[in-house]
C-alpha cells in the first residue's frame, strides 16, 4: 500500500536537477472494472514507447511504473486512487513523466497535485474542455486556472477536446437524418461537459435539442426515462462504468424507431457486445464516435505498431495507439530537456519541451500542442456495430462549432 506524501514533501521540485543516472516514468490508468480493456491497451502502448528507445535516453535509464486509478469494489476509477497515484510520483525524486487520467474526472484531482509538484502529465483519452481551456462554452467558472495552482501549465492530452466531438457527432446526426435530438448524461465532468457542448453547438446545425437529462447511474432500469423521449434522435453521453449500457438499451427497446448514438464514453468493444451491451435487435440503429481510428488509418508507422503490439499482448486496441503516443510524446520531451541524455535537467526543462511541441510526426498523424496543451489533432472516429462487434465505419474530420473565443448562443 503506497502512503500518502504531501503534494512537495520528498519530491524532486520542478527547478531541481534530477539526480542520478536513473529516471522515473509512470502510467495511471484504470486497470479494474468496465474500463479495464481500454486502461490496459493504453498501458500496453505506454510500454511499448518505453521499449521503443530501448529504456534508456543517453545516460538516463528508464524506469517504467503502472498504476491503478480504479477500485475493484466499484469497477470504476476513484479519485483517491487517482490522488494517491499522483502523490506519490510527485514524492518520486526521480519522477519526470506521467501518463493518465483515462477519465476527466480523476484528472479533475491529479492536475492540480502535478502541477504543484512540477512533473508533466499527458492524458491519452481526456476530452473534457474545462481542463485545459475556458475559451469555449460548456466550461464552468474557474476553469481552468484551479487546475493549476503554481500559474503555469503542466498538462497536455492527445485526443481533441469535447467541443470537437460534440461537432463530429452532430455532423453524423445531420448526414443520418435527424431533426430532433434529445440527450441524457451521467452527471458527471465529462458527460456532463459534453451534453452541454452538443446542446450549445446544435443550433449551428439547425437540430432542435428536445432534452438533456441527469440519469441515476444507479437505477435499475431507464425505460420510465425513456417513454419520455418524443425525438428522432438520442444520444447518450454516459460512461460504460456509470450504467450507460442499460440506458441504451431500455431507449431502444422502449422508442424503437429512434436512432441511437453515443459519445466516446461509452464506444467500446464491452457496448458491442450483445451479452454485455446493445443486444443485436437494435445494433443496427446504433452509432457512436471516439478519438480513435480503424487500425488502418494510421498508415506504416500505425501497421508496424499493431504488428509489435500482437506479438507482445495479442489482439491490437486502438486504444494502445493513443498510450504509446502519450508516453512518446513525454519521453520526447525529455530527450529535448536533457540533449539527448547528455546533460543534467529539471521537471521543469520537461513541462517547457513538452509544451513547445510543434509538428511532432507521431503515429497519430502530425500534430502541435497550443499554448493550452490541446492537440492540434480533429479527426474523430465513427464506429457501428456488427456481429457483436465495434466495427471502424469513417473519420470525421472537423473543427468545433464554436472553437475557442466564440460566444454561445443565447439559450
Amino acid at each position: 500500500m503506497v502512503g500518502l506524501a504531501a503534494c512537495g514533501g520528498g519530491g524532486g521540485g520542478a527547478k531541481k536537477s534530477i539526480s542520478g543516472n536513473t529516471i522515473d516514468v509512470y502510467a495511471s490508468l484504470p486497470l479494474q472494472g468496465s474500463a479495464s480493456s481500454q486502461g490496459v491497451a493504453i498501458e500496453n502502448g505506454a510500454q511499448l514507447a518505453v521499449q521503443a528507445v530501448g529504456g534508456k535516453i543517453g545516460k538516463y535509464a528508464i524506469k517504467y511504473t503502472r498504476l491503478d486509478d480504479s477500485l475493484a469494489s466499484t469497477g470504476a476509477a476513484d479519485p483517491g486512487k487517482g490522488s494517491q497515484n499522483a502523490r506519490q510520483v510527485v514524492s518520486d525524486s526521480k519522477a519526470v513523466a506521467y501518463v493518465g487520467e483515462y477519465n476527466s474526472g480523476i484528472s479533475k484531482v491529479t492536475i492540480p497535485i502535478l502541477n504543484k509538484g512540477g512533473v508533466a502529465q499527458v492524458s491519452p483519452t481526456n476530452t473534457y474542455a474545462g481542463l485545459t481551456t475556458k475559451s469555449v462554452p460548456g466550461t464552468v467558472p474557474g476553469e481552468p486556472e484551479k487546475y493549476y495552482p503554481t500559474g503555469k501549465r503542466t498538462y497536455a492530452r492527445v485526443v481533441p477536446i469535447d467541443t470537437v466531438q460534440a461537432a463530429a457527432l452532430l455532423i453524423q446526426m445531420k448526414a443520418d437524418g435527424c431533426k430532433s435530438l434529445h440527450i441524457w448524461n451521467s452527471k458527471t465532468t465529462y458527460s456532463a461537459g459534453l451534453a452541454k457542448d452538443v446542446t450549445l453547438e446544435a443550433p449551428k446545425t439547425g437540430l432542435k435539442i428536445e432534452g438533456n437529462d441527469g440519469y441515476d447511474i444507479k437505477a435499475a432500469n431507464y425505460r420510465a426515462l425513456a417513454a419520455n423521449i418524443h425525438s428522432d434522435c438520442f444520444l447518450s453521453t454516459g460512461e460504460i462504468e456509470s450504467n450507460a449500457n442499460q440506458g441504451l438499451k431500455d431507449v431502444g427497446s422502449t422508442r424503437p424507431g429512434v436512432k441511437l448514438y453515443e459519445s466516446d464514453g461509452d464506444c467500446n468493444n464491452p457496448a458491442a457486445d450483445p451479452s454485455k451491451g446493445v443486444p443485436f435487435s437494435i445494433a443496427p440503429r446504433f452509432k457512436c464516435t471516439i478519438a480513435t481510428l480503424g487500425t488502418a488509418s494510421f498508415g506504416p508507422a500505425g501497421k508496424a505498431f499493431f504488428a509489435d503490439y500482437s506479438k507482445k499482448y495479442g489482439k491490437p486496441d486502438t486504444y494502445a495507439l493513443y498510450g504509446y503516443e502519450s508516453m512518446a510524446v513525454l519521453l520526447d520531451a525529455v530527450k529535448r530537456a536533457s540533449a539527448n541524455g547528455t546533460k543534467s535537467f529539471t521537471r521543469q526543462d520537461v513541462v517547457t519541451q513538452l509544451l513547445a511541441t510543434k509538428n511532432r510526426n507521431s503515429i497519430l498523424g502530425t500534430y502541435s500542442f497550443d499554448n493550452e496543451g490541446d492537440t492540434s489533432l480533429t479527426t474523430y472516429g465513427l464506429y457501428t456495430i456488427k456481429g457483436g462487434k465495434l466495427v471502424f465505419d469513417h473519420g470525421i474530420k472537423t473543427t468545433s462549432l464554436l472553437p475557442k473565443g466564440a460566444k454561445a448562443p443565447s439559450t
